[in-house]
């Protein structure tokens, strides 16, 4: 079976590289640990949703789901109490949400029938494997940055916050895995929708993930790059309207757009010279990446 691990940022930036940088503004230190918050309090809504959809079969799987909702409601207590503790904001954290646009690009309508409740059910499973693998990734960077950093009592309790959740997300990663190889053990057509359903979302959560990172020039057609993927792990006949539903908000992206005035602003009340020598070339350094992509997608 497919083995996926989340693609870097860029193709570049690893989270490694991504974390050294957070630890040390304090500001963005404290607005990404509300986005685990965030995450980790959203996930409760997002597995309740997935259990009440199954309606009590596979019993196990209820169960296993269950215990999963515990587990992320206690991740999101403890993100909050850390918060509280440090002063720091807990509402809806600035800037595109990953979750938000995980969503979106999900296509969960076309499971509303009795009869697909095996696909929904594989669907759910991978979506919810590759999120936590996203979120292992970056809980094992943050806590090795968090080593090398000053170690000061706030970094220090940050720490020791994040070392709680990571065992338990890698073992929710170890959950996952187990359920996807037993579906796939069925038979060869449960192994097909398997790996057709890994495909897919793994694109999703690629493309989530790159637009809550990309503000800069020519994102948008990024972004419009990363959803002819997706649609490109569809059956060719499903493709035009899921890209027709989904292409006006990707091309307009309003969340984007405020997000880049934010981050604009606060730039220049920083350092108004820093903003015009580091801010804007940064901003228009992502031309480049629009005029060179990696590769070319083409929905067929």
């Amino acid at each position: 079976m497919t083995v996926a691990y989340p693609r870097k940022f860029n193709n570049s930036m690893s989270a490694r590289d991504i974390m050294k940088n957070v630890v040390r503004d304090r500001e963005i230190h404290l607005i990404t640990l509300n986005r685990y918050r965030y995450n980790e309090q959203h996930s409760c809504i997002d597995l309740t949703d997935v259990i009440e959809k199954l309606d009590g079969k596979p019993v196990e799987l209820v169960r296993d789901l269950s215990h999963h909702v515990c587990d992320e409601a206690r991740h999101a207590m403890w993100l909050t109490d850390l918060l509280v503790e440090l002063g720091a904001a807990i509402g809806t954290p600035p800037g595109v949400s990953y979750i938000g646009e995980f969503e979106r690009l999900l296509d969960q309508e076309k499971y509303q029938q009795e009869n697909q409740k095996e696909e929904a059910i594989i669907a759910a499973l991978v979506a919810i494997n590759v999120t936590e693998k996203r979120g292992c990734e970056y809980f094992s960077a943050h806590i090795q940055a968090l080593k090398e950093a000053p170690q000061t009592e706030e970094n220090l309790k940050i720490r020791e916050t994040i070392e709680q959740i990571f065992p338990e997300e890698a073992g929710h990663v170890r959950w996952g895995n187990r359920w996807l190889a037993q579906i796939a053990k069925k038979s060869p057509e449960h192994r097909q929708k398997v790996e057709q359903a890994k495909r897919k979302y793994i694109a999703i959560e690629q493309a989530a993930f790159e637009s809550g990172m990309d503000i800069m020039a020519g994102a948008e057609l990024r972004r419009m790059n990363n959803l002819l993927e997706i649609a490109n792990t569809m059956p060719v006949w499903e493709r035009p309207q899921y890209l027709m539903e989904r292409l006006p908000q990707t091309l307009i992206a309003p969340e984007l757009q405020m997000t880049r005035i934010t981050a604009a602003q606060r730039a220049w009340q920083r350092d108004p010279q820093a903003f015009m020598e580091k801010f804007v070339p940064m901003f228009l350094s992502g031309l480049n990446r629009t005029q060179n992509p990696k590769k070319k997608v083409e929905a067929s």
